[in-house]
């Protein structure tokens, strides 16, 4: 098994750790510490030996951070995981809701007498730093670059991970590393730039053509690069990962050791591009007053996903899809309370495991049944494992890595008679998804500037969710892929190629939760009769098929367009998907896609 039920985390653990941690504060004369949940990569998913902020506190969201300070300890968590953090934290840590309350604010309520807060310069952007000295300015309040002090107390810390790395082939990545850095390079040189500074193990993965397993469910190899105007890389990276790589690296990468990176930083010959929100600030004052601030080079080529990688995933979700509609078919014929959450994660990753290109989960699966399911990040372990009930919805939200693609889906199914109130929920959010799927838009158009209409269904009930409708998806890499997200902050105009996933959801504290997710690529749209001709405009390919639970959809609530968005999909599902089935999932499934 890929997924473990193990509880890696406890309450009650967090208290002891927590005080030996404010004993070293005393001794350093601090009056507080961040603990961010990141590593020196800033990727959304770190190793274990990052895994600072969980070890500490006990919270495992993939988002959040602590300020521990003598007499308070607040944990800031975003919307989805308000109701997580409840359970995951003891009583000596306070939960912020954040981006609401903003860190400066906090530390100004918590510390009016001044202070002085220690940071991990390797942890944090210089964005972060810029905007957390804004808010504290005027408070006397001092934030200062220290050792972390969470690794002085974490006496049985992992180690960082050393896996090996492997050749990412050229059928699915569909570029050689040598186009892909002299493009890149060209880029670089028009706008005056001599190198830039790459720190996100993803981009230097998609750029070099290779892959690793240095973060679990996610195929990346942990190091850093600068990318020279001249298209040669210089790479950071322990040489025991790249054992057998020399001959695809080539003359064209030079291979370093990453305790150089700053020496080799700070001797560059300027300007030398850094991202504000990805570098961390060890790395800028490094590079001194020759950093220029920009985009990172690989962001947004490594977000166009080229033909090869579309294809690769549109062949990964058909042989996932399957797998879901065996996994579905099977849980039709359980009768209620016969099942837990961990019987079903297994039996999907078994069915999954049939794949010989799987290579990991995408992620630990969620599975969330009854009042779990409106846990939005919810993990199963030994000690929460529940029985689907009769009237429980599971919100089962997956995906596997393969090597021609990363795949996400979403499913709510219902166990036995579902309640009225849950099936017109899941309807609405079934409109939302509809007309996000549906969408054509002009080009140039932005998440920020869409994501409503995904929305809108869930508004007119005055209802709404804590987290953005979609995030970008890697090409064999990770499952949250930036910078394109289908979100309210996000400024990213979408571009054909660009994977996003379509996730609109509700969520009920303490009864149930609903989400429906499918992955979409953008792609150009075909003029209309009577259209401008001059206005160029995107529309959505599906990438993900897999039945849609139509005992939960309310057909009276839809428009006879949405009826029929949605008995095409099923007919295309039943089409795709159905060649691929046992005999017996195959008569489910034709039952499952018939016409509503």
């Amino acid at each position: 098994m890929f997924q473990s039920f193990k509880v890696t985390a406890r309450p009650e653990q967090g208290p002891p750790r927590l005080a030996a941690l404010r004993r070293v504060l005393l001794a350093e004369d601090l009056d507080g510490f961040f603990v961010p949940r990141a590593d020196a990569h800033q990727g959304e998913y770190v190793a274990a030996h990052d895994e600072r902020l969980a070890w500490l506190t006990g919270f495992t969201g993939s988002a959040g951070f602590c300020i521990a300070l003598r007499d308070v300890a607040g944990v800031f968590i975003d919307g989805r995981y308000r109701t997580q953090v409840k359970s995951q934290v003891a009583g000596d840590y306070t939960p912020v809701p954040w981006p609401d309350i903003k860190p400066g604010v906090w530390l100004k309520d918590q510390l009016p007498q001044g202070g002085v807060v220690g940071f991990d310069a390797w942890l944090h952007t210089p964005g972060q730093i810029e905007a957390l000295e804004k808010e504290l300015s005027g408070s006397g309040i001092e934030l200062r670059a220290v050792d972390n002090l969470v690794d002085t107390i974490w006496e049985d810390q992992p180690p960082p991970p050393m896996e090996k790395a492997r050749i990412h082939p050229l059928e699915f990545a569909g570029e050689s590393h040598a186009d892909k850095r002299a493009r890149l390079a060209g880029a670089l040189a028009d706008a005056g730039h001599s190198s830039a500074v790459i720190t996100l193990p993803d981009s230097i993965c998609w750029l070099l053509n290779i892959r690793g397993a240095d973060i679990p469910r996610n195929p990346i190899a942990q190091g850093f690069a600068v990318l020279k105007d001249s298209g040669h890389v210089h790479l950071f990276m322990a040489a025991d990962k790249l054992d057998d790589l020399q001959d695809h690296l080539g003359s064209g990468v030079s291979v370093h050791d990453p305790d150089q990176l700053l020496q080799f930083v700070s001797a560059l010959e300027g300007p030398v591009r850094l991202d504000k929100s990805s570098v961390p600030v060890a790395v800028a004052e490094a590079a001194g007053d020759k950093a220029v601030w920009g985009d990172e080079p690989c962001a947004l080529p490594k977000a166009r996903k080229n033909t090869a990688e579309i294809e690769g995933a549109a062949a990964a979700h058909l042989r996932d899809g399957a797998a879901v509609a065996e996994l579905l078919f099977w849980l039709d014929a359980q009768a209620p309370g016969t099942l837990t959450e961990t019987q079903v994660v297994t039996q999907l990753e078994t069915l999954r495991r049939n794949d010989n290109a799987l290579q990991d989960i995408s992620f630990e699966t969620i599975a969330g049944t009854g009042p779990h399911g409106a846990i939005m990040h919810y993990r199963v372990t030994e000690d929460t494992d529940a029985q689907l009930e009769d009237g429980h919805l599971i919100v089962l939200d997956s995906g596997g890595q393969y090597l021609d693609g990363t795949t996400d889906i979403t499913r709510t199914i219902a166990i036995g008679q579902p309640p009225q109130e849950a099936a017109e929920a899941f309807t609405r959010v079934l409109q939302g998804m509809i007309a996000m799927s549906r969408l054509r838009w002009p080009a140039g158009l932005a998440g920020r500037d869409i994501e409503a209409v995904g929305r809108m269904p869930i508004w007119l009930a005055g209802q709404d969710f804590d987290h953005g409708l979609g995030h970008g998806v890697g090409a064999y890499l990770s499952v949250h892929e930036g910078p394109q997200r289908l979100s309210r902050v996000s400024h990213v105009p979408i571009e054909p190629g660009m994977i996003l996933s379509n996730e609109p959801g509700y969520y009920r504290e303490g009864a149930f939760g609903i989400r429906i997710e499918n992955l979409i690529v953008a792609q150009e749209a075909p003029h209309l009769p009577g259209g401008d001709e001059h206005r160029a405009m995107l529309t959505w390919r599906t990438l993900t098929f897999a039945p849609i639970d139509r005992r939960l959809v309310v057909t009276a609530l839809l428009t006879p367009a949405e009826r029929d968005w949605l008995n095409a999909y099923h007919a295309e599902v039943a089409e795709k998907i159905g060649p691929r089935l046992s005999p017996e999932a195959k008569t489910w499934l034709d039952a499952a896609t018939a016409p509503l």
